[in-house]
């Protein structure tokens, strides 16, 4: 005997709901799955994003996009690589030099540098880059790339931020061999630039360049996708364009070059005033 099917009224009657409710589809499950490809395009672009920048990218609200992060398991690349031996600085000149950030206020473009280098993993060797930024709007302002670490390689990176800025007061590294060689050392001494150590054994006195290279590597992707060094280099002269032009920078809530920039209309807004305010001042003292 074949049993008739309830009708729609008789069922919502039976579980005591109107009738519509039976054609109700929870609307939050397609927001969010549309919410979810919102958040893997801007992924996709930006590889090491969290949800607050990815929060900042949308203009959408942090707590929110944590949420349909963890729903859909989406997580930033936090994948580390191998260390390259680090060999003894038996070349090292002796130097007493302190750390001239620490405790610094930062006010503006140029005040002071901050420099390291790190390794990339390519067909069977390390490869070196080494990178020059600004404290005041964290702007990567040099660079260059080597098969060597050495003081060749860090001054490189030194005199291609020299040629486009001028000299900053400050310039500070941590105290490697390369940074304490002669080389390195002579050019600080040329431009007038006082150096600037972070304490042995204390990184995180560098921790503005730790950072940035945490996240670069995972940005830049595996190095050995690229048939030859001069592809792998330009992959990462891309990606420091990609920082300072178009990557939201957590501290700044914006890409670098942009804070520059507005740091800049700022500064020309106030003196524009200053010059005002002079003016106004001398025409009072002539009247009187």
């Amino acid at each position: 005997m074949v049993r008739k099917a309830e009708t729609k009224t008789a069922l919502a009657k039976k579980l005591g709901v109107s009738r519509s409710s039976l054609y109700y589809q929870p609307r939050l499950p397609a927001k969010d799955l549309e919410f979810k490809a919102k958040i893997a395009l801007v992924m996709k672009d930006n590889k090491a994003y969290g949800h607050k920048r990815i929060a900042w990218a949308l203009g959408a609200n942090k707590k929110r996009v944590s949420r349909v992060m963890k729903l859909f398991g989406l997580k930033p690349q936090r994948k580390r690589g191998a260390k390259p031996d680090k060999p003894d600085d038996l070349n090292a000149i002796p130097l007493d030099i302190p750390n001239l950030i620490q405790g610094l206020i930062i006010t503006r473009f140029g005040q002071a540098w901050v420099v390291d280098f790190t390794y990339l993993r390519f067909c069977g060797r390390f490869v070196y880059l080494a990178t020059v930024e600004d404290l005041f709007t964290r702007q990567i302002v040099g660079w260059a790339i080597s098969t060597r670490h050495n003081a060749a390689l860090v001054t490189s990176a030194l005199l291609d931020a020299l040629g486009k800025y001028p000299a900053p007061g400050i310039v500070h590294s941590d105290q490697g061999s390369e940074y304490r060689g002669a080389e390195h050392m002579e050019l600080l001494k040329t431009a007038s630039i006082k150096p600037s150590m972070s304490e042995k054994a204390s990184p995180w006195q560098n921790g503005y360049k730790e950072s940035f290279y945490s996240e670069f590597k995972l940005e830049l992707g595996d190095p050995n996708a690229y048939q030859s060094l001069g592809e792998l280099t330009e992959a990462i002269a891309r990606q420091i364009h990609y920082y300072n032009y178009r990557r939201i920078h957590t501290a700044l809530k914006c890409p670098p070059a942009v804070f520059a920039q507005r740091a800049n209309q700022t500064k020309k807004a106030f003196d524009a005033l200053k010059i005002i305010n002079n003016s106004a001042e001398n025409k009072k003292r002539i009247l009187v």
